[in-house]
């Protein structure tokens, strides 16, 4: 069985479009030519390079007019190196029919190859693709809330365990079980698996738990079914197993939600703990000192972590919350976490995290500052997590001095091209992906980057100089 770890998220994935879908839209008139038609397509991007595989990132539809085809055999070749899901050919103006080397050459390779008509425009291909996509994200953006809607009635019924499960079993239409710490089964919902696929379960259940450092949530496959186990936040050792027939793009999103309502059911304790931290806060609200406030919730040390991501409803703080191990946070466009020093600060499918290093109370106002340097770090870098660096160079300049210093050095450059360079240098200088990263066209990115050079007065090819502006940014507040 393999396993791979994540935890729950709170963003359901566009999911892709079959390729059928697609081709089933006769006002197209597209053909297949080579390849399965079952194929996911995730977006698509046009391309005359003889060599189109810098520029490709997996999943696309390739369409082409093989303006620069010198070798049909190495061009397939390298589009299936880099992932593409179909190729889509142009039979005008460049040639009258679609090349015989590349229809052999998708063959031999299983790469789908669709025959583009003369009347078909490539924009009207990507603007049906688009609407496709479209129309199935709204499919499973309606099917995720209606489930949500159903797992929060669910858990205000007389006997909300078994309800909840109930629940999410019936809308993933599978298993659903609540394993103790011992690993034996404490409730169940659902039609009961064969005994491999039940074996399976509460193994992949075993991985996950409270220990430090563990997984919070671990998936694979077993009996013919996809498994699925995560660890409830309440601290008492409990795991969710879930077991379905498939695994569709916003089922995540929907066992995220029932991880945080069982986490909360389960946890009678919380109440004690909940009273604790209000009396802490009120204490803090009325003048006591942060040291001392802090003090009646955990010794510490604490560790702060901002995060940006989720899908905005009301469960996505919750859930990250919940799947980080903390009841202290703080909802809003950037997410701010405390977390005791049992949680450890692990990656989160749909969420980008900036995590400082542990501190004491009287450190938190510097760890806060640490962990919004990170995030913006990990957005520029376009990474999921990244956490402060306590050591190195830039540990040996006081951090006011090196501030001051950044906002003296980027002050000609404004908010937006600051964004850009901070993006640009995260990237080594890639002009596409920084374009792709910003959301802007390429030619863009070139026009600011320049701009940046002559307000800065700076040769930005120069590696030192490179490296100065990019402890600026990363001081700058």
């Amino acid at each position: 069985m393999l396993v791979t770890h994540s935890a729950p998220g709170s963003t359901p994935p566009a999911p892709p479009v079959p390729l059928a879908a697609l081709l089933a839209r006769r006002e197209l008139g597209l053909r297949l030519l080579a390849g399965p038609d079952d194929v996911a397509l995730h977006w698509v991007h046009t391309s005359e390079m003889e060599d189109p595989y810098p520029y490709l990132l997996g999943g696309e539809l390739l369409m082409t007019a093989g303006v620069q085809l010198p070798d049909p055999a190495r061009f397939v070749e390298r589009v299936v190196e880099a992932g593409a899901a179909a190729l889509g050919f142009g039979v005008t103006p460049v040639y009258d029919t679609v090349p015989a080397e590349l229809v052999e050459a998708c063959v031999r390779h299983g790469l789908p190859l669709i025959e583009v008509p003369p009347r078909t425009p490539f924009t009207a291909v990507a603007r049906a693709l688009w609407r496709l996509m479209a129309e199935a994200r709204l499919n499973e953006l309606r099917r995720v809330t209606e489930a949500q809607q159903s797992l929060a009635t669910a858990a205000a019924r007389p006997a909300p365990v078994p309800a909840v499960l109930g629940a999410l079993a019936s809308r993933l239409g599978g298993r659903a079980v609540l394993y103790g710490p011992d690993g034996s089964e404490s409730a169940a919902a659902g039609r009961e698996p064969a005994p491999e696929a039940a074996r399976a379960l509460a193994e992949l259940a075993g991985v996950v738990g409270p220990r430090p450092g563990g997984p919070a949530s671990a998936s694979g496959e077993g009996g013919g079914l996809k498994l699925a186990a995560y660890a409830l936040g309440g601290g008492d050792g409990l795991t969710l197993g879930v077991a379905t027939e498939r695994r569709d793009p916003g089922d995540h999103t929907v066992v995220g939600v029932a991880v945080v309502l069982l986490s909360l059911l389960t946890a009678p304790h919380r109440a004690a703990d909940v009273s604790v931290r209000d009396g802490a806060l009120t204490r803090l609200l009325l003048g006591a000192p942060a040291a001392e406030a802090a003090a009646a919730l955990s010794p510490g040390p604490w560790t702060v972590v901002h995060a940006r991501g989720g899908d905005g409803t009301p469960f996505a703080a919750a859930t990250l919350a919940a799947a980080l191990g903390t009841d202290l946070v703080d909802a809003g466009p950037t997410v701010r976490l405390l977390l005791p020093p049992d949680a450890p600060a692990t990656a989160q499918p749909g969420w980008t995290l900036g995590v400082s290093a542990p501190a004491d109370a009287a450190g938190l106002p510097a760890a806060d500052a640490q962990a919004g340097r990170a995030l913006r770090r990990a957005e520029a870098a376009r990474t999921p997590l990244v956490r402060h660096r306590v050591n190195g160079l830039a540990g040996l300049v006081d951090p006011a001095e090196a501030a001051a210093h950044a906002r003296v050095l980027l002050a000609p450059l404004g908010e937006a091209r600051a964004e850009t360079l901070r993006t640009w240098l995260s990237l080594h200088g890639s002009w596409d992906r920084t374009a792709a990263a910003l959301g802007v066209h390429r030619n863009t990115v070139r026009q600011r980057i320049a701009r940046c050079a002559v307000l800065l007065d700076r040769d930005l090819d120069d590696p030192d100089v490179r490296m100065e502006l990019w402890f600026a940014l990363s001081r700058a507040c």
